[in-house]
């Protein structure tokens, strides 16, 4: 989110305008293949029409395009500053997926605490690059870049820290980099309105973007490329056919909870953006993006139940609730399954860092149902035996 940039008049013609921008800033007019353009147009075309944005709005929307833009020059002039960074295949990643809030962040970060994983930190997401001895980071300017970026985020959105929080340093999700390729849900579900952007997506492959992602993959990894990933994102679920198309032997953790929670929990998060970018129209967009988040993330789970039956013994189950009563017995069952062990050293890890609960320390996310329009019936149909399948609605106290 950087306000710095003047926004054009038009940003459906500010395509050269803003190539030209980032060519400079970057040193480098090579943005790789040109498959990322159709996305970016339509997204383009789509600020012009889609949101009510604020003055501010327009500022830090043009400074995110501005920013996604400048990652993928940064990507792209890094593998030809690196030949050879894609000699070596990922071999069995672990990938953890499911419909977004239902633990899928809690989970990552605790196995991350296993040394011998490497993921995706937040800053080499932002600037993919061979990832340097990490007592070096700090005197990176691109680590500096993420730093004032998240904080500039967390100034404007303080409620953003209880609900989601990053760190520069710390592991985050794939998606990130598939953002780079503008054909990816992220892009529909920001901070300002993108329904004619998100009707084009949703018609798209993304065979392109998942390309781009392994190769930013391999690059990152390329000093350690015997060390195993941890790899997490809860798009993949809507994707997960081509998720074994670059890891053939992944080892994927789908993770579940009841859609009446997740879904709303997710709508508040992507709605505490709303104030910041766009004006009016708070509640009717809080209704609307209920609507089609709980359709498509239903979708997303019918589709990845027949991907999963062509991929048997690769897909474990992770229940939400499981997770937070027994975090222990979950860890366990995942490293069965991954075929690692968890030596003394790591169970205490695991264990200290479970007793911290780092991830309530910016205080608790709150939602209410209520806000979005939609009863928790009227959500949960959309799932039709899923729910039942994993026994996901809590039981009443």
């Amino acid at each position: 989110m950087d306000a710095s940039y003047d926004p054009p008049a038009q940003f459906r013609t500010a395509s050269d305008q803003l190539h030209d921008l980032v060519a400079k800033e970057a040193g480098t007019s090579d943005f790789g293949p040109a498959d990322y353009l159709p996305g970016l147009h339509v997204m383009l075309q789509s600020m012009d029409y889609d949101p009510h944005f604020t003055e501010q709005g327009k500022r830090f929307a043009w400074g995110q395009v501005i920013g996604c833009l400048r990652s993928r020059a940064s990507a792209i002039a890094s593998m030809k500053d690196n030949p050879g960074f894609d000699a070596n295949p990922i071999l069995s990643p672990v990938v953890i997926t499911g419909v977004p809030r239902t633990g899928t962040t809690a989970l990552h970060r605790l196995m991350a605490v296993d040394e011998r994983f490497q993921g995706l930190q937040t800053w080499l997401i932002d600037s993919p690059m061979p990832r340097p001895p990490i007592e070096t980071w700090p005197s990176y300017p691109q680590f500096q870049t993420t730093l004032a970026g998240l904080e500039a985020q967390y100034a404007a959105a303080p409620q953003q820290r209880a609900a989601h929080h990053r760190a520069a340093e710390e592991v985050h999700e794939c998606c990130m980099i598939l953002w780079h390729s503008f054909n990816c849900n992220i892009w529909a579900c920001g901070g300002w309105s993108t329904a004619t952007y998100d009707a084009w997506r949703q018609s798209q492959p993304e065979d392109a973007a998942y390309e781009y992602y392994y190769k930013c993959v391999q690059l990152i990894g390329s000093k350690e490329p015997e060390k195993r990933w941890l790899l997490k994102n809860p798009g993949h679920i809507e994707q997960l056919d081509l998720l074994f198309a670059i890891y053939p032997d992944a080892r994927v953790i789908q993770t579940h909870r009841d859609p009446a929670k997740a879904i709303p929990s997710l709508c508040a998060l992507l709605m505490h953006l709303h104030p910041i970018y766009e004006e009016g129209r708070y509640e009717q967009r809080a209704h609307n993006m209920l609507a089609r988040e709980a359709g498509k993330w239903a979708k997303a789970v019918r589709e990845a139940d027949k991907v999963r039956a062509q991929h048997p013994g690769q897909v474990m189950d992770v229940v939400h609730g499981d997770f937070h009563r027994d975090p222990m017995g979950v860890l366990e069952r995942i490293y069965s399954f991954t075929g690692m062990d968890i030596g003394d050293d790591l169970r205490a890890a695991f264990a200290k860092r479970i007793a911290e609960k780092p991830e309530l320390q910016h205080g608790v996310h709150r939602y209410d149902l209520s806000d979005f329009g939609m009863t928790a019936e009227r959500v949960r149909e959309q799932y039709g035996d899923y729910i039942q399948r994993f026994d996901l609605v809590e039981k009443s106290k």
